[in-house]
């Protein structure tokens, strides 16, 4: 092949034909030659007569320039011309292709795996072994260098890591043996180590690097200070001013994730860093589960939220009112003291403090309550508040829990109490024993001057030892707890002031009410405050930045958590200790972004490419124009073009002529087979992921059904004629242009007559139906001229849930995400005997949702998989489910309700196990 930047020529040889041209210039000009000139009177007599026909005396300079571009046309469409030709790269031997497969490759992963396709590709017709290595998962024995072929099959498998390469990527180079070339698909960034590993490859081959120019963004974790959330948005290099969105998610009080609040990251020109500040409710800045940078798909671009940025609301209570002038000794002030940093305090009666729905009552030395405030506290703790009691002269002396247990005490309480270090006592101060193994507070170092002077004493109790949390060095209980539905109640033996003991006067009270989830912790944790407990992961993120249930997953000291080095040991995401929640982010509290800088001897490519397309059919067709238009010319100078043969002639030149796209053609493909169709967005890798979602979908339909569809074929909303079809897959962009009237206009035909689009936001419908996301304001855009009923979520008797499989669920690469379908009329109720509602007549018109179901169901041209979903068997079984999704959509639209009526009922219930 030959190549001339961006063009290459697979028959370059018929280029050789461009160099007869100025010979054939010549020979047309010569051709006819000119006539002679001679006086003859004769011609007089002819003066004023017209012939019919015309001929010129030379060829015209415009028409000579026609017909050598016509043939050169034909000339250069003939030679096999490629726009952005794939090169086949030179090399021999084995060939390492190292991927970073970071967090930072997660945004533009398509791309590198189309960029490793492509090397796999030519390694192949080379001949040459390959191994494909990613340095976030180090091969324990080395690199395995195998058939490019075998590797290529196992693409799909290769996916980012949430985390980055550690130190020991160097060693594992630098034990390398042998000689091969090496190709590094780099995210970009700078990190420790990279030196080592770069110089250990050189030493066993050339290098050549492949680097993605799209910028790497990313988040710092949030920091809550001054009643004020701070978010700093980072990237590696200055440039351009640019402006980025940032959207704080969490639940909504239904219990739905959305978009709780945005602000605005603006980075000016050669800054790295960017800050936005936000300022919310108490209420609404809870909610809040991770800030996002726009649509990013990258866990560097999402910061976790946890205890750190929330603020628990305390109500304090005491038994007796503070003295004036003697603040010190009021039961309250040491836990003002330590509260007002990092919790929201209210002050009031039992009944307005349950108004505000406090997380925490603390009641300082209160013996009894009302009856209905005790009513009241206790439905409140069973519906899982936390009651922190603190004992005091009024609860000694009081009989609250000493005959029988009092549902708001943890145990039952001796008389008197015990004072023990006084001048009528025998005993010296009692200090605290370590905490133990299984305490909230197992881990936190006892200050020695820790003492206790009295305290109310507990009751013996079979059940005293388990509730038991903190214990005297003599092993008489200081803390005790017990559950109380779905909330707990804790009693600390002595008083909240520093009249029994010491310890509110230390930094272990601090601790202490931080262990017990009373506080908020502090914004940056170290070993220390976390030494002792164990943490196990509730919910993870991955590289692409979406979180998932952690399932069961081994417990993590606190002490590792705090280094807070995610990897695959650690992964980033939110982990629990009892009510405390702790985010591991990718990105860290003091992380900066530093761009790569390769040595001048390294090649370095950008990581995307551009597609090859094959030009030999329009530079033919306009070769074929050309020469339609010197046909025209050529009539209309010899006078043939006048009158109706004119009209003729140009009628059969238009309707000769090639059109854009042969309609005909395409109504009778459809018309001959199945075919399944997807909207042409604009965007060609969009357009790709649909064709081969539906190529994955029809294979599937050819498997397991009666249906044989054929390939799938893009349609164009503007000129296509939609009722050939009775499938559209619609993904919906951000930037997708808005159909024109006429387009709307065959839409709603199409949906009166039968046909059924599947819309898809691919947003995993994170802000539900209509929610605020880009693609979901674009899908209320592009949907609001379309004559679309009523919708609701797909019910569970839905005929589209039984159509060829029993599902009730319609996951696609996203799952657990609601679907949208016409809603069933009020009168349609159950039949009796019939399981289910007697639903529409006909197809819904609509399916809404944003499960990215192409992306499941994309194959390539070998059958394999195209997008990773899920994690391993797990996220296999998600895309069977898919699948499944798939063909009862199509058979549905085939179909229509057919599955509705009463003689499948025996055989349904029996599937059912009704």
């Amino acid at each position: 092949m030959l190549v001339l930047g961006p063009l290459g020529f697979t028959a370059p040889w018929l280029l050789l034909g461009l160099i007869a041209l100025p010979v054939l210039w010549w020979l047309l000009r010569a051709v006819p030659p000119a006539p002679i000139r001679r006086r003859f009177p004769g011609v007089a007599l002819l003066l004023g007569l017209k012939d019919d026909e015309t001929q010129t005396d030379r060829t015209p300079w415009w028409l000579l320039l026609l017909r050598m571009l016509a043939i050169a046309a034909v000339i250069v469409g003939f030679s096999g011309p490629v726009l952005n030709p794939q090169v086949e790269r030179a090399g021999s031997g084995p060939l390492l292709m190292l991927v970073d497969a970071t967090w930072a490759d997660a945004r533009d992963w398509q791309q590198r795996q189309d960029r490793m396709a492509e090397v796999l590709s030519d390694a192949s017709r080379s001949g040459r072994p390959v191994a494909v290595v990613a340095l976030t998962d180090l091969p324990a024995d080395g690199p395995s260098f195998q058939s490019a072929d075998v590797w290529a099959s196992r693409l799909p498998s290769i996916r980012p890591a949430p985390w980055e390469p550690g130190a020991e990527a160097a060693d594992w180079a630098a034990a390398l043996e042998g000689r091969f070339q090496t190709y590094w698909l780099s995210d970009g960034l700078a990190r420790e180590g990279r030196e080592g590993v770069l110089a250990a490859l050189e030493a066993r081959g050339a290098v050549t690097v492949f680097e993605s120019p799209r910028p790497v963004i990313a988040l710092r974790p949030a920091v809550f200070d001054d009643g004020t959330i701070k978010i700093t948005g980072l990237r590696p290099a200055g440039g351009e001013a640019a402006e980025m969105p940032v959207a704080a998610i969490g639940l909504d009080p239904a219990g739905i994730e959305r978009d709780l609040a945005g602000a605005t990251l603006r980075f000016d020109a050669d800054v790295t860093e960017a800050e936005v500040a936000l300022v919310l409710p108490a209420e609404l800045r809870n909610r809040i589960s991770r800030f996002q940078v726009g649509a990013t798909r990258s866990a560097g671009a999402v910061s976790l939220t946890d205890d750190g940025l929330k603020r628990r609301k305390v109500a304090l209570l005491s038994g007796r009112e503070d003295r004036e002038g003697l603040e010190l000794l009021s039961p309250l002030y040491y836990l003002r003291q330590a509260l007002e940093p990092v919790a929201d305090l209210i002050d009031g009666s039992v009944d307005e403090v349950l108004m505000a729905n406090p997380d925490v009552i603390v009641l300082a030395d209160v013996a009894r309550m009302s009856d209905a405030d005790t009513e009241a506290v206790t439905d409140w703790v069973s519906g899982g508040g936390l009651l922190l009691r603190f004992a005091g002269p009024r609860l000694a002396a009081s009989d609250i829990a000493r005959a029988i247990e009092d549902p708001l005490m943890p145990v039952r309480l001796r008389e008197g109490g015990r004072t023990v270090g006084g001048a009528m006592s025998w005993g010296e101060p009692k200090a605290l024993r370590p905490f133990a193994e299984g305490s909230p507070f197992f881990g936190l170092p006892i200050p020695e001057d820790v003492i206790v002077n009295s305290q109310v004493v507990a009751q013996p109790d079979p059940e005293l030892a388990d509730r038991t949390i903190a214990t005297l060095a003599d092993g008489t209980p200081l803390v005790t707890r017990k559950r109380l539905g779905q909330g707990q109640v804790v009693l600390v033996h002595v008083t909240a002031n520093a009249e029994w003991s010491t310890l509110p006067l230390s930094g272990l009270f601090v601790q202490m009410l931080e262990r017990l989830a009373v506080s908020t912790r502090p914004a940056q944790l170290t070993a220390e405050d976390l030494a002792g407990s164990t943490w196990t992961a509730e919910r993870l993120l991955d590289a692409y930045g979406a979180l998932s249930d952690a399932g069961q997953s081994a417990g993590v000291s606190g002490e590792t958590l705090a280094e807070g080095r995610p990897g695959p040991d650690l992964p980033p995401g939110v982990y629990a200790d009892g009510d405390r929640r702790v985010a591991l982010n990718v990105i860290g509290a003091d992380t900066v972004l530093t761009p790569t800088d390769w040595p001048g001897r390294i090649i370095v490519e950008g990581a995307s490419t551009a597609e090859e397309r094959q030009l030999k059919g329009a530079i033919l067709t306009l070769a074929l124009l050309l020469l339609l238009a010197d046909i025209l010319a050529s009539l209309a100078l010899s006078g043939r073009l006048r009158g109706a043969g004119g009209v003729a002639v140009l009628a059969l030149a238009l309707l000769t002529a090639p059109q854009a796209r042969a309609s005909d053609e395409l109504v009778l493909q459809a018309t001959s087979d199945v075919v399944l169709a997807y909207v042409l967005t604009g965007d060609p890798a969009i357009d790709r992921l649909s064709e081969a979602g539906l190529r994955g979908l029809s294979r599937r339909l050819f498997e397991r059904t009666s249906v044989e569809p054929a390939e799938p074929m893009g349609v164009d909303l503007e000129r296509d004629d939609l009722a050939v079809f009775p499938f559209l897959y619609w993904p919906v962009t951000e930037r997708q242009q808005t159909p024109s009237a006429d387009a709307y206009a065959r839409l709603n035909q199409f949906l009166r007559t039968g046909g059924l689009i599947l819309f898809d936001t691919r947003d995993a419908d994170v802000a539900g139906f209509g929610g605020a996301t880009p693609a979901g304001r674009r899908l209320q855009t592009l949907a609001a001229p379309l004559d679309i009923p009523a919708l609701e979520p797909v019910p569970p008797d839905h005929v589209l849930t039984r159509t060829f499989y029993l599902l009730q669920d319609f996951p696609g690469r996203h799952s657990g995400r609601s679907v949208w379908v016409e809603a069933a009329p009020p009168d349609a109720e159950q039949v009796e005997g019939m399981p289910f509602r007697n639903l529409n007549d006909g197809v819904t018109p609509v399916v809404i949702g944003g499960n990215d179901w192409a992306s499941a169901w994309a194959v390539d041209d070998r059958g394999l998989a195209m997008t990773p979903v899920g994690r391993g068997f797990a996220g296999e079984r998600q895309r069977e489910i898919a699948y499944r999704f798939g063909i009862n959509l199509v058979m549905h639209v085939l179909t229509g309700n057919y599955k509705s009526d009463q003689v499948h009922v025996p055989a349904l219930l029996e599937r059912l196990g009704q």
